[in-house]
């Protein structure tokens, strides 16, 4: 014998409490105005999102955001930029970033820190670049 599971199972299973919550879950994710979420595909919150304050990005190194799937570099002193965090090789999350390059340990590819461009590959197109406002020592997407 065997069973389907549907929806009205699981809220008859869960009870009020777990049928609020999966409610809930399923709901639109608007806030109090009546707009919706903007979170994207990708997983990426919507455009503002505080990601890291200036200070947490190394001068000549940077940081990886897998979640936002971005990575922010500081070249030089107070200059930042935003790459994927996807390599362009076969889609891996990159790993690191260290002497100056954004490093994908699945094939080895690495990119400059400075515009995304291939370092060494075996990736031959760059990371793409991805939009960062900062504003005093906030580090936020646009």
């Amino acid at each position: 014998m065997t069973y389907e599971t549907t929806r009205r199972t699981v809220l008859l299973a869960t009870g009020a409490t777990g049928a609020a919550a999966l409610v809930a879950a399923c709901g639109g994710g608007g806030d109090d105005n009546g707009s919706a979420s903007t979170s994207s595909p990708t997983g990426r919150e919507a455009a503002g999102q505080e990601l890291a304050s200036t200070d947490e990005i190394p001068v000549g190194g940077g940081k990886i955001f897998k979640e936002e799937e971005i990575v922010v570099t500081q070249p030089e002193q107070g200059r930042f930029k935003a790459f994927s965090a996807i390599c362009t090789h076969q889609r891996c999350t990159v790993a690191s970033v260290s002497d100056g390059t954004i490093n994908c340990v699945c094939h080895g590819s690495k990119f400059r820190i400075a515009d995304g461009s291939v370092a060494h590959g075996p990736a031959t197109r760059p990371l793409p670049a991805e939009q960062i406002t900062v504003e005093g020592n906030s580090v936020r997407l646009t």
